[in-house]
């Protein structure tokens, strides 16, 4: 219930006298009544009109009162007024409204856009690491050698590289939200279809490739929302939340996908993981469709063959934005090049160490399937708590007056220095025990997730206008190590049978030269790079 308390302000007012049976509704986002004490003859109903949740969050602490009305009828103001009359002597007056919409309207839209994309992510990742537990059945299921399984596995990232570039293009045009709602609807009816496709290789490929795609054009949809609406105050927590995801749906996906095939087959994973994006997609249009219908009333409506002419200027549009994009500026920077391959080193040693850890651990451990998924998902549950405290420490650390650049050098040597030495520790005979290895290769793989600190957030501290279109260059860069690295990774298992030549090697080498390029070139001072060109 809501207390009416005098405020003597000087606010639009209707007489009380004044008799409207049928008044009309305020469509308005926040509506403030005050009961003044007054004599009958003279009462008179005051109140004010925030038009926006915007101007409601700014309005000074003395404006505020405990209660909020929505949708209130001026018939029923002056019910209301009429019961003051004869009300306690206090003049106060209660009304009831309905609380349940309001802690989500209270929280601030930024803080909303960041938690749903976060979420996304985490759909991102389960799709993403399913095939990485069910390709040990289905390769049992159709015969297929390790270069065969490689092959399924790096068609993922033949469409994720294909969709960086367009997806950051597309996220600065029409802005992330819309960018991100078609990622997601794309990869989760990929992921489908994934079982009714399985028995034709070609098939299963393509879904996989329509699966990167749509998970592709993700991160730049997310680092456009970040850089357009997070303070440099608060964006390494950003990023690392929305990124953060990316663990939160790996530890879920490997969590789940055992039960799930033992239980129920294969098949069932790919189903259920498409099922909930799909939720996602339908949720989240929800959402937006009510927050369009609460504000349809106060826009106007387009004459007719707007819509036509809306149509013809977005595309033309579309046309100039992309030539007005200062590519050559981009390649002329040491520090975009310097992103580029510390891109694409952060990507060998993540992406082959997702697709192959639950096969390593099965074959060289001899975990069985269940076991070996749970020993998978330690590097991505440690990474959630990792990611927590390289935020907390560089966003301290710019606050206390640390140059960006140095914050971002730090963050990410660690984030490859840390792997590199653990991998080197996996690949000599030590003659350490098998959990003691999981051990060293989940600290190491957990600590590289500093990379949301340093690589990630350089991006948006460089250019917060081409922030999409910078990570767009870099991660499609990223994606080869996807495509090459997971492939080449089967294809010298079967040559070598050395886990330690085929999967951590290369890694390696990728994790010390990425250390030194980005310590020599990075740099996260802004540049205008439209001035450039």
């Amino acid at each position: 219930m809501a207390k009416f308390t005098p405020l003597a302000e000087n606010f639009c007012s209707l007489p009380h006298n004044n008799t409207i049976s049928r008044g009309p509704v305020f469509n308005a986002s926040v509506l403030k009544l005050h009961l003044l004490h007054s004599p009958p003859s003279r009462r008179r109903l005051n109140f004010r009109v925030f038009c926006s949740i915007q101007e409601k969050e700014t309005a000074p602490k003395s404006e505020r009162v405990a209660g909020v009305l929505t949708g209130l009828r001026v018939n029923e103001l002056e019910q209301l007024s009429s019961e003051g009359e004869t009300g306690p002597q206090s003049g106060s007056g209660e009304v009831a409204f309905d609380w349940k919409s309001l802690p989500w309207k209270n929280i601030p839209d930024r803080y909303k856009l960041i938690g749903t994309t976060s979420l996304a992510f985490v759909i991102c990742n389960m799709d993403k690491v399913n095939l990485s537990i069910a390709i040990i059945p289905m390769s049992h299921q159709f015969g297929w050698n390790s270069s065969v399984a490689g092959l399924v596995q790096s068609s993922f990232f033949w469409g994720y590289a294909l969709s960086q570039l367009p997806g950051g293009w597309l996220a600065k045009i029409f802005g992330g939200r819309k960018v991100l709602k078609f990622g997601v609807l794309t990869w989760s009816v990929a992921t489908a279809l994934v079982p009714m496709l399985a028995g034709l290789l070609p098939g299963l490929i393509l879904s996989r490739i329509l699966v990167g795609i749509g998970e592709g054009v993700s991160p730049s949809a997310a680092t456009d929302l970040i850089a357009r609406s997070i303070p440099l105050s608060e964006r390494s927590r950003a990023v690392a939340f929305v990124f953060g995801g990316l663990s939160v749906g790996s530890v879920t996906g490997l969590l789940f996908a055992p039960p799930l095939i033992q239980n129920f087959g294969w098949e069932s994973v790919f189903y259920m993981f498409g099922i909930l994006g799909l939720a996602w997609f339908l949720g989240f249009q929800y959402f937006e469709d009510q927050k369009a219908s609460f504000t349809a009333e106060s826009v106007s409506l387009s004459p007719p063959g707007s819509t036509t002419q809306t149509w013809n200027t977005t595309l033309n549009e579309l046309g100039g934005s992309l030539k007005e994009v200062p590519w050559k500026a981009f390649f002329q920077s040491r520090a975009v090049w310097a992103m580029i391959y510390t891109h694409f080193c952060g990507s060998w040693g993540h992406y082959t160490c997702l697709s192959w850890l639950p096969t390593y651990f099965s074959e060289e451990l001899n975990l069985n399937l269940a076991e070996a998924a749970w020993v998978s998902i330690l590097p991505p549950l440690a990474s959630i708590f990792v990611t927590s405290i390289a935020a907390q420490f560089a966003d301290h650390l710019i606050a206390n007056g640390v140059e960006v650049t140095m914050v971002r050098k730090i963050c990410q040597s660690i984030a490859f220095l840390a792997p590199a030495i653990c991998m080197t520790l996996s690949s000599l005979d030590l003659g350490l025990p098998p959990w003691e290895m999981v051990g060293i290769l989940t600290g190491g793989l957990a600590l590289s997730s500093f990379a949301l600190s340093g690589l990630y957030c350089t991006h948006q501290d460089m250019s917060p206008e081409y922030a999409s279109i910078l990570l767009g260059i870099t991660n499609t860069v990223g994606a080869v190590p996807g495509i090459v690295g997971v492939a080449l990774t089967g294809y010298l298992l079967d040559s070598t049978h050395s886990w330690s030549m085929s999967l951590f090697a290369p890694s390696i080498f990728f994790y010390l030269t990425g250390t030194v390029v980005w310590l020599m070139f990075a740099s996260s001072k802004p540049q205008t790079f439209s001035k450039r060109d």
